[in-house]
Parts: C-alpha cells; sequence; structure tokens
C-alpha cells in the first residue's frame, strides 16, 4: 500500500560565480511569497530524482544546462508538519553549483541578481531561504564550498 507523501519537496540551487557571487532570483509579484528573493529550483515531479528535477528547473528558469555532478548537496530546511495544514509542509535541499553551460537568463522570476555571500542574509527571503541563506555563508565562510 503506497503511503500519502507527508512533505513537498522542493530542490533549490546557490550558483556560484567565479568571482563568488551567489545568484538569487526574485520572486513574480503575483506567486506565493512575491517581491522575495530566493535560490532558484522548484518543486520534485512524480517519476523525478533531487538532482533530475534542480537540472530541469535551472533549465526552465535560467536557460542553462548543468551536469548531475556539478551539484553538491550544501543545505536542508523544512517546515513544522501541522495537522490543520490545507497544503503539505515543504522541504528545501540546497545544493550549490559552480559550473553550468549557457548564460544565466531570467526566464521565471522578476529580476535575477548577483549577491556577495555575506550580502545575500540581508536580502527579504521566503522563511525556508533564511536558514538556507545562513548555512551557505557559514560554509562558504569557512571554505568548506
Amino acid at each position: 500500500m503506497a503511503e500519502d507523501p507527508t512533505f513537498q519537496i522542493v530542490v533549490a540551487a546557490a550558483l556560484i560565480a567565479s568571482d563568488g557571487k551567489i545568484l538569487m532570483q526574485l520572486r513574480r509579484a503575483d506567486a506565493a511569497h512575491g517581491g522575495l528573493w530566493e535560490f532558484p529550483g522548484g518543486k520534485i515531479e512524480a517519476g523525478e530524482s533531487p538532482i533530475s528535477a534542480l537540472i530541469r528547473e535551472l533549465h526552465e528558469e535560467l536557460g542553462i544546462s548543468v551536469a548531475p555532478d556539478s551539484l553538491i548537496p550544501a543545505g536542508f530546511a523544512a517546515e513544522d508538519p501541522e495537522p490543520t495544514r490545507s497544503r503539505l509542509p515543504i522541504a528545501i535541499f540546497l545544493y550549490t553549483c559552480r559550473k553550468w553551460d549557457g548564460e544565466v537568463q531570467c526566464l521565471d522570476a522578476e529580476a535575477i541578481g548577483w549577491f556577495a555571500g555575506r550580502d545575500i542574509t540581508a536580502l527579504q527571503m521566503p522563511p525556508l531561504d533564511v536558514p538556507l541563506a545562513a548555512q551557505l555563508n557559514r560554509l562558504l565562510s569557512a571554505g568548506v564550498i
């Protein structure tokens, strides 16, 4: 018997340019959390792995191609499950990516921007992107990634 999922899994990427700046995108004004900065990515569709979903999302949102071995796990954040919630709580897996093919384009957001690691934590972001940005900044500061 198949079990119902308990979380909506979302994947996101911190694209890191050669100068160390990180790409963030501004959510469309008419979307949930509209007008807030986020890491690009999206929901995993049926039959996809997290890596294949992120590769698809990066192509759809930014017009770039990414090889699976260019995506390195970097963080995780999740909402607390609430039995009264009308939707599944979200869990986000964050990956870093330093290598991609193609020029980054803003295809599915209000805007994109490149920010220094220390500056991303000051951006207004959806609730789950806040701890992801802090995790990423700690890893960058420690020289781990």
